[in-house]
């Protein structure tokens, strides 16, 4: 086999190709391939019962040297076998796996289930229920970024809870139901509340968050002279506390926590499972990971320190955007597990997961 420099950068998945013949290719297949299932190390014994030509255990040695130069495995304690690095994980899904494909029963299943709830409940629920089928058929953590400023407004109330404190109620056209507690000026009378409800009312239905904020800022420019300064006051409040202010919130969902806590193997991976928690728990750190693939389309991979948030925990996400009807990206959801996910399955559920989600909410 030609000898291989040592790479001191990382290498394209079509340069290492190149220098990969059929065997090596074989052999590196079988390591990822032992560490995605068991996620131990293999050694050139085991290895040269497994591939299709026969090698000597000495043989798959010499070849697992010119892999390990290349920086596509190593070996975690002396004289153990080998397992992928995050480099060779990515070389391995970019250039070597074949992607699996959903049985017809597992398409039937996630499409009944997330139609049923979406027809019956509102989006979040359908979302929801996209997670607890995700994690379940992964085993991983699924998660889900939406944009609260997306869905489309039915109907806003105000109702005093204090003198100078009322709670406000804002209804979606998908069912969701938020409210807020809105600090009132003194001597607001309740006939402001109801001239504010109205007001908003006759002008926020079927419109998203961004777009009333907009409509309802010009119509108040137009209307000062019919509204008395209290209730416009209510009105601007209840638009700020409301939108957000920046009109960029999001929701993030995580279900199926406890399914990375199976098949622990040493205290490492407790560990590991351990700051994936506490990486979870740092939504904003999460969100803005998740909200790295609303700029791309289709499925997008982070493999370990590929991604900075799950670094220290050697974590994997596997994410896709779902859209709404104008087809516009209006949040993201995937899985996120160890690196030796069963990425050939993982990926094409998550594919599968966000159409029919970008079904339900462009309907």
């Amino acid at each position: 086999m030609a000898h291989h420099d040592p790479i001191g950068q990382l290498i394209t998945p079509s340069s290492a190709l190149a220098q990969l013949n059929e065997r090596s290719r074989d052999i590196f297949r079988q390591i990822v391939e032992n560490y995605l299932a068991t996620g131990e190390p293999v050694g050139s014994r085991n290895i040269s019962r497994l591939i299709s030509m026969p090698l000597s255990p000495a043989s798959v040695r010499n070849v697992m040297s010119d892999l390990e130069q290349l920086g596509l495995i190593y070996a975690p304690h002396t004289s153990a076998g080998r397992l992928p690095t995050e480099l060779g994980l990515r070389f391995f899904v970019d250039a070597l796996m074949q992607l699996g494909d959903l049985t017809e029963p597992e398409r039937q299943s996630i499409e009944a289930q997330l139609k049923s709830v979406g027809a019956a409940q509102s989006v979040e629920a359908a979302l929801s229920e996209a997670l607890t089928r995700l994690s379940g058929l992964t085993r991983a953590a699924a998660v889900v970024l939406t944009a609260k400023s997306n869905v489309r407004l039915k109907h806003i109330e105000f109702v005093r809870l204090e003198p100078e404190q009322a709670l406000v109620v804002l209804v979606a056209e998908d069912g969701q139901v938020e409210n807020r507690v809105l600090q009132l000026q003194p001597g607001v009378p309740t006939s402001a509340l109801t001239e504010a409800s109205n007001f908003l009312n006759a002008r926020i239905r079927g419109r998203t968050l961004a777009e009333a904020r907009v409509e309802l800022e010009a119509a108040m420019t137009q209307s000062r002279n019919e509204l008395d300064q209290l209730t416009q006051k209510v009105i601007a409040a209840g638009i700020a506390s409301w939108s957000g202010g920046g009109g960029d919130e999001r929701q993030l969902i995580v279900r199926g926590h406890a399914n990375l806590l199976e098949d622990l193997h040493a205290m490492e991976d407790l560990e590991r499972v351990r700051l994936l928690f506490d990486d979870l728990e740092a939504k904003k750190g999460v969100i803005d990971l998740l909200g790295r693939a609303e700029r791309a389309d289709g499925v997008r991979i982070f493999i370990g320190s590929e991604n900075k948030l799950f670094s220290l925990s050697g974590s994997s996400t596997v994410i896709a955007p779902y859209r709404d009807a104008a087809g516009q990206i209006v949040g993201v959801l995937g899985v996120i597990g160890p690196t030796r996910l069963n990425y050939a399955r993982v990926i094409p559920m998550v594919d599968y997961a966000a159409r029919i989600v970008s079904q339900l909410i462009g309907k």
